[in-house]
């Protein structure tokens, strides 16, 4: 891969992991039209491992955050007193709603890098997604705040956040955020909610992608090329930049508005995809 491949899939992967149109979906698109083989092992390694640059994006923008709930989650788990403290309940729901996708994640590893990455099913989930996002999006009373957080919610989220990796298209971010406002919190809520959510799912997929697979990215063939860690390495950094300007950009954007321009966004982007796979411009 040369570097300003590295930089665009960096910028895509940067732009698109928080925002709920599918950071994958979008990668496997891009990664084909730029004459990959999509179900490579290389180029599946590198596409796994440049999210962390997003998520290390999305723990420094949250570091306050983050640290607050692990230290009410720690004087809760010390102190019984310390228990009715939201962020410590917040805590628990991270963990447990954590759940559902790492168990998806290692089970079906192989189908997901697999029969699930072709551009159809990418299609299928973007049609299909946007219509339980225009649902979730005409929901009335949404009041619930990060306060009202509770074990049932976050498994909630969990089992919606444990759909995406099954079907690139769906969104993580589009199925965290559909699932909390389905449970009437509001949508800026609902966003910090996906993202905290996210950070835990997308560190290990990140690490775990990094370690098994760190030799793919050298050795393995993907579109006739070695994808290369410096590559991987300036796209994950790219990541990194690009996201955190997306994450401020997403929190103003929710404060004031639904999500109907993203659900548009996904039915105009599955029709292009349908119009390129039937004029056989790229193979699925």
């Amino acid at each position: 891969m040369n570097l300003l491949h590295a930089i665009i899939l960096g910028i895509v992967e940067g732009i698109t992991e928080f925002l709920p149109i599918s950071s994958t979906g979008h990668l496997r698109i891009v990664e084909k039209l730029l004459g990959y083989d999509i179900q490579g092992v290389g180029i599946t390694a590198f596409t796994a491992i440049i999210q962390v640059g997003a998520i290390l994006a999305a723990i420094i923008y949250f570091w306050k955050d983050i640290v607050r709930i692990i230290a009410a989650w720690c004087r809760g788990l010390a102190h019984k007193d310390e228990r009715s403290d939201p962020d410590y309940t917040l805590g628990w729901g991270i963990i447990i709603g954590s759940i559902p996708v790492a168990v998806v994640g290692l089970v079906f590893k192989d189908l997901i890098e697999g029969a699930l990455s072709s551009l159809w099913i990418i299609v299928a989930a973007l049609l299909g997604w946007s219509i339980a996002m225009a649902v979730a999006d005409r929901r009335r009373n949404l009041t619930r705040e990060m306060g009202d957080v509770s074990i049932k919610d976050a498994l909630v989220i969990g089992l919606f956040q444990a759909l995406a990796p099954l079907f690139p298209g769906i969104s993580r971010s589009g199925a965290t955020i559909s699932a909390g406002l389905f449970r009437g919190y509001t949508r800026e809520t609902a966003t910090r909610l996906s993202f905290y959510m996210g950070i835990p799912a997308l560190v290990a997929a990140g690490i775990y992608e990094a370690v098994t697979a760190a030799s793919d990215i050298t050795a393995a063939p993907s579109g006739g090329v070695a994808i290369g860690w410096l590559p991987t390495i300036v796209a994950t950094l790219v990541s990194l930049v690009v996201a955190y300007f997306s994450i401020a950009w997403l929190l103003k954007f929710v404060s004031s508005n639904k999500f109907t321009g993203f659900i548009v966004y996904r039915v105009v982007l599955a029709a292009v995809i349908i119009v390129l796979l039937m004029l056989d411009a790229v193979t699925a």
